[in-house]
């Protein structure tokens, strides 16, 4: 269980603040699958964020029970001069399990061959990602958060990708961003829009989508119009 408790976020600009996400008081249940849903810039992974405890909200808490994985995807927290083994004996060593294990599971998962044992810096942006994924789904996390994740890499790694994100659903749960309607209707049950700073939650994932269409819908007559 994942609550967020009056949760606001801004951050300065030019002439003013942005406000990302305003008051949002919401619970995502245990062992459920949520789409995280709304417009590019809408603060999707600026809530995940958030709810990793990455980054701070401006006002109010969140409060959970179980662990959370970081943001599938993201791989700020890693070091660009160690190697992608060495990164994942660190990340198991600060979360408790079995290092020789977790390297064994991310080597043969992230198929990076030789750059396995290369510098993080010498990576793509795929190949980084291919290594948080499998580093982030080789820990038993109560709640995985995944950022797109599940776009990157060839056919076939997208196929391995999300048959693993299914097994590990049969015991966890998982907050997803992502563009994709099919996947998110493959690999979902509940959803959440993010739309101008306000959360809301459907139990329904098609009401989610619904919405999540109507606003784009609305955001596309907007730019329509201005363009006339």
């Amino acid at each position: 269980m994942i609550q967020l408790k009056n949760i606001s976020k801004n951050f300065p600009m030019k002439g003013g603040r942005k406000v990302v996400i305003k008051n949002a008081n919401v619970v995502f249940p245990p062992r459920r699958s949520i789409a995280l849903l709304g417009r590019n810039g809408a603060g999707k992974s600026t809530l995940l964020d958030i709810i990793a405890g990455t980054i701070r909200p401006t006002r109010g808490q969140v409060v959970s029970r179980g662990s959370i994985s970081y943001p599938v995807g993201f791989s700020g927290s890693f070091h660009p001069d160690l190697t992608g083994a060495q990164n994942t004996r660190f990340v198991a060593r600060i979360y408790g399990v079995d290092t020789q294990s977790l390297l064994d599971f991310v080597a043969d998962f992230s198929q990076l061959g030789s750059h396995f044992h290369m510098p993080l810096r010498s990576y793509s942006s795929g190949m980084k990602a291919r290594l948080s994924f499998g580093v982030s789904m080789g820990i038993p996390f109560d709640t995985y958060l995944v950022d797109e994740v599940t776009s990157v890499g060839d056919g076939a790694f997208r196929k391995r990708s999300i048959e693993l994100l299914d097994d590990r659903r049969m015991r966890a749960g998982a907050i997803v961003v992502s563009h994709s309607i099919p996947m998110i209707r493959r690999i979902c049950d509940m959803g959440a829009v993010l739309e101008n700073g306000v959360l809301r939650l459907f139990d329904d994932i098609d009401e989610a989508l619904a919405l999540h269409e109507r606003n784009l819908a609305g955001s596309q007559m907007n730019l329509a119009v201005s363009a006339d």
